[in-house]
């Protein structure tokens, strides 16, 4: 079972790009989160988002201007970027868990993975 993430690509600085994850109904779960990873570098956590949606979390770095929401009846989660900058550019992946709210931040607590979206951002 894997999510699908797709939206990514090649945008300026300064740009914008949505990201998409569709999920199956079975691991369209409670939780879902965006993280990235760039070359040579861990998996690092950017958001998260709870069941109903009200709930969302961010990381320092991209607090303002990113921005995570899903649609549960279309079993998609959204990842919009605004402003985005050279150091963002990175392979993009959706991920969901069950569970509680502790260890959002944890890649290892996510139980499905997308297949990532390559985001590049030139200066």
């Amino acid at each position: 079972v894997q999510l699908q993430a797709s939206g990514g690509g090649l945008v300026q600085a300064g740009g914008s790009l949505r990201l998409s994850c569709a999920a199956p109904g079975s691991t369209f779960s409670t939780y879902m989160a965006w993280f990235r990873q760039a070359p040579g570098k861990g998996r690092e956590w950017l958001a998260a988002i709870s069941w109903s949606g009200y709930s969302t979390w961010y990381q320092d770095s991209v607090k303002g201007r990113f921005a995570i929401s899903r649609d549960n009846a279309l079993n998609t989660v959204y990842l919009q970027m605004n402003n985005l900058k050279p150091e963002d550019t990175a392979l993009y992946y959706c991920a969901a868990r069950q569970g509680g709210s502790r260890g959002l931040s944890s890649a290892q607590s996510y139980d499905y993975w997308g297949q990532g979206t390559q985001v590049t951002v030139s200066s």
